[in-house]
């Protein structure tokens, strides 16, 4: 039998995507509702972070203890890894003790690998070039609020960087259309834009963007691993700093979103935060649902 991963959207079909983003609508209710549903009893899911996380660490060991199972956060201090151990080798060990893993890592390439050597499903936590689990909840927000995404304009409003990425390939695979604004130098991987076509259009106009957007999204201007550049790029990014103002100018029905952690005063204004066009915290819980709903799927009988 094939082991399925999850290291970006494109791993799944669009019915398959849309099927995950609604089971996590259904297992956020039952859990609001206090049912207790645990199909991962005596499952176990590893969690490598070799990028430090709030939101990523705490989702999916709640959600895992939710669904009955347990999950272990190994860094790089608690791990062979961190001391040189080859990918491939840790991969096996570990795939053959777990049920899943979880990376969340620099280099992209570092998870193809683990996958390739790994007998369990392996679930992209994040690397330099994608996030597709933050993308998840960001469609089942979008779900729950507006309905589906389909055949509607989404803004990214900043650095073209994993977040953006991303996005290109939810445009492709929820069906939408998507416009980038960000400084000459900083855009999103061309190969993801070649990927989307026209789908995907790239402006130096935040304005332009955002113009009757039904959902603006923005992040960090410099990631981790990127604190080097920081200063430069507060110059160069000052133009695309999302404000309530910004908004006004998108689709009436328009939502913010921002993955989190804000800097604020950077990216975002203070005021955007906590605009009735926000919904960012509920964006961030949805990370537990949705991941929840993918776990299940990965896992369950």
């Amino acid at each position: 039998m094939t082991v399925r991963h999850f290291l970006s959207l494109m791993d799944c079909s669009q019915a398959e995507l849309i099927g995950l983003i609604k089971r996590g609508v259904e297992l956020k209710s039952l859990h609001q509702q206090g049912v207790i549903y645990e199909p991962l009893k005596n499952r176990v899911l590893a969690m490598i972070f070799e990028k430090a996380s709030t939101r990523t660490r705490v989702s999916f060991e709640a959600g895992m203890i939710q669904l009955g199972g347990q999950a272990i956060f190994l860094s790089p201090r608690d791990t062979q890894l961190g001391r040189g151990e080859p990918i491939e080798d840790s991969a096996r060990v570990l795939s053959s003790m777990c049920d899943a893993v979880m990376i969340r890592t620099f280099a992209h390439q570092d998870l193809e690998t683990f996958a390739q050597y790994s007998r369990v499903p392996v679930i992209n936590g994040l690397s330099d070039d994608l996030h597709p689990c933050q993308l998840l909840a960001d469609m089942q927000t979008y779900l729950e609020h507006r309905g589906s995404i389909q055949g509607k304009t989404v803004a990214w409003v900043g650095d073209g960087n994993n977040m953006c990425n991303t996005f290109i390939q939810a445009a492709i695979q929820f069906d939408f259309n998507l416009r980038v604004a960000c400084p000459e130098g900083y855009e999103p991987d061309k190969a993801f834009l070649d990927q989307a076509g026209d789908r995907v259009t790239v402006t130096r106009d935040p304005l332009e963007a955002v113009a009757g957007a039904h959902l603006v999204n923005t992040d960090v201007w410099a990631s981790m691993g990127q604190e080097d550049e920081a200063q430069a790029r507060l110059k160069r990014f000052a133009p695309y700093q999302v404000t309530p103002a910004m908004l006004d100018h998108a689709d009436e029905s328009v939502l913010f979103m921002h993955c989190l952690p804000a800097h604020r005063g950077e990216e975002v204004n203070d005021q955007i935060m906590e605009d009735p066009r926000s919904v960012v915290w509920q964006q961030a819980e949805n990370r537990l649902h949705a991941q929840k709903a993918l776990v299940e799927f990965l896992l369950a009988d």
